[in-house]
């Protein structure tokens, strides 16, 4: 298997968000974080959200679980990961003996796209900053993106999911392992595809017991 290392340079505080910049403040924490996030107005995103989705889960996890987007269900939750998608996901984290409170979800999206549409190119660089001052803060042993635009966004790549698969990437500078799966939302729409996380997930448990 092919180890590649993706080494992500390291954002000034102001340009983290123009509220860092505007304030002079930078968030030490993951709530000073949280509090810039729900009041971000970097994209055209924030003009149709009920409110941001910022991550939930244990701030100092070994495991964190990223995804692509909230959908209606966390935009009026202000939670990741609580429709149908969230259901699979909770079954996902109980086959490898893990519950939501013991790991870190977020998002590279912190607001709903309309109609669940895809994340846009502009909106994923506006937002992901948020992403990786959120990995920074909790620093977790192992990363699992979920679909296509979570592991392309973390590894700079335009490689498929399925290219993906089955590979240890390491996320920037602090070599924290990266494996790639398919969104539970995919899996809802394509469940032949289950049995293929399921080996994922495997993998990562390998991955988090030798990293």
């Amino acid at each position: 298997m092919g180890i590649d290392v993706w080494v992500r340079r390291a954002l000034p505080a102001t340009q983290v968000c123009g509220e860092i910049a505007m304030t002079g403040r930078s968030p030490s924490t993951l709530q000073d974080l949280q509090e810039l996030v729900s009041v971000c107005q970097r994209c055209r995103l924030h003009s149709s959200r009920k409110q941001t989705v910022f991550g939930t889960g244990k701030t100092d996890a070994d495991w964190m679980f990223i995804g692509e987007a909230p959908g209606a269900e966390e935009d009026r939750q202000g939670l990741p990961f609580v429709g149908r998608a969230g259901q699979l996901l909770n079954a996902m984290l109980k086959a490898i003996n893990l519950t939501r409170d013991q790991v870190y979800i977020a998002n590279v999206l912190k607001c709903r796209p309309p109609d669940n549409r895809d994340p846009q190119g502009v909106e994923v660089k506006e937002c992901e900053p948020f992403l990786h001052q959120q990995v920074d803060r909790i620093q977790p042993k192992i990363i699992v993106a979920m679909g296509r635009f979570a592991a392309q966004s973390l590894l700079k790549t335009s490689r498929p999911v399925n290219k993906l698969r089955g590979e240890r990437f390491y996320y920037s500078t602090a070599l924290i392992p990266l494996i790639v799966t398919y969104h539970p939302a995919y899996l809802l729409r394509n469940p032949l595809d289950k049995s293929k996380t399921w080996e994922d997930l495997l993998f990562a448990l390998n991955v988090a017991a030798d990293p």
